[in-house]
């Protein structure tokens, strides 16, 4: 019985490790993206809002890490 695995993490050659270099930079900065956007939005509701959703304005930037990277 044969058996295979893929390895999608690693490329062999400059050019494979170019191309994970540069989704991984795209991946980086769509996250961050993310990020700032959801803070952004949270930052513009008005401390009502932020209590009808569990939240206070100390915790916007833990949630907006958690929403972007699940941290």
């Amino acid at each position: 019985m044969a058996h295979t695995t893929i390895n999608r993490g690693f490329e062999t050659g400059l050019f494979g490790r170019i191309a994970t270099l540069v989704a991984d930079f795209r991946e980086s900065r769509q996250r961050y993206r993310a990020y700032r956007q959801t803070v952004r939005e949270l930052e513009g509701l008005c401390d009502r809002d932020l209590h009808d959703l569990g939240l206070s304005r100390s915790s916007i930037e833990a949630v907006a890490l958690e929403a972007a990277y699940g941290r």
